[in-house]
């Protein structure tokens, strides 16, 4: 379902970005930095944030329900990290125990939404930000996470409401970032380097759920 809290805590670093500023613009001056490069980071210094509305969604139709804050890293993506990838995951138990652990600060790891078997989907991270759930830091800074409930042994999990729901909102996703809908860039955890997760599993139809993501008119080709 998500990566291991040692796996979480060393993702809590600086970003590239923000150590851009410190070290180049400290060797060189901060006249040398692009004008975009300094647009993406003015509100990184000390007591600034970035705007941003409480509960908002990225995916219509998603109920939001945040995670705890120990379950993922403040960013301005695409902005500060390029978004080219979407990673399917199952949780291993039911909807509300995801939704549970995720919102639990010991636990190390959430993924940005939750797609239940009757189709509801849950987000708990903005897209924007660093979910940990990938199990690998490159992974997490680039990519979305979506979780599905069940298990990964129980093919009965995967019902037509969620492959529905998952492939819209995945399709979604790739609209918006320009990603290709292809098996490259829409993956499994267990394809993540380093992780020693199997989900989605064998059961997971993956032809299927590709062809479902195609089909959605925002789904980039």
């Amino acid at each position: 379902m998500g990566e291991k809290k040692a796996s979480a805590d060393g993702d809590r670093r600086i970003g590239r970005r923000a150590l851009l500023i410190g070290g180049t613009a400290a060797a060189v001056g901060s006249a040398v930095l692009a004008r975009d490069e300094l647009a993406r980071l003015w509100w990184r210094a000390p007591g600034v944030e970035k705007p941003r509305v409480q509960g908002a969604v990225d995916f219509r139709g998603a109920q939001w329900v945040a995670a705890s804050d120990a379950n993922w890293r403040r960013a301005d993506r695409p902005d500060d990290y390029g978004i080219d990838m979407v990673v399917i995951h199952v949780t291993q138990g039911s909807f509300a125990s995801a939704v549970k652990v995720f919102q639990d600060p010991g636990h190390g790891a959430a993924a940005h939404y939750i797609v239940r078997k009757d189709g509801h989907i849950t987000q708990m991270i903005r897209e924007l930000d660093v979910a940990y759930h990938a199990g690998n830091r490159a992974y997490n800074e680039r990519s979305v996470g979506i979780e599905h409930e069940g298990f990964v042994d129980r093919p009965e999990d995967f019902t037509d409401e969620m492959y529905a729901a998952s492939a819209r909102l995945t399709a979604g996703i790739c609209a918006r970032y320009a990603i290709p809908v292809d098996r490259e860039h829409i993956i499994g955890h267990v394809e993540v380097p380093g992780t020693d997760h199997t989900d989605p599993g064998e059961h997971w139809d993956w032809e299927r759920y590709m062809r479902l993501v195609r089909k959605v008119p925002s789904a980039s080709a």
